[in-house]
């Protein structure tokens, strides 16, 4: 499998409305390893890593569920850290 990593930003109503949990049952469902995180500008920060389709499927899954909320995603490639062996809601 070839693994990436994925740093995207989501911005919008996306605190108070479930996300992170949410978030974490669509990457476990993909098999997506990293984090998600509110941030202090309201904003949701989110590591996802696996493979290139999960990772794109678990994106896809993610901004499906939240339509109407979710109002603009940054997402860029990043190197994969081995360290993420699961995904979590961190704080």
């Amino acid at each position: 499998m070839n693994l990436i990593a994925r740093h995207i930003i989501f911005k919008g109503h996306v605190q108070g409305v479930g996300f992170r949990f949410t978030a974490r049952r669509i990457a476990n469902r993909h098999n997506i390893t990293g984090f998600v995180r509110n941030l202090l500008d309201g904003t949701v920060e989110m590591l996802a890593q696996g493979s290139t389709d999960n990772v794109n499927k678990c994106m896809r899954d993610i901004e499906e569920s939240f339509i109407g909320y979710i109002r603009k995603v940054e997402a860029g490639d990043v190197p994969a850290d081995p360290q993420y062996i699961d995904f979590k809601i961190t704080f």
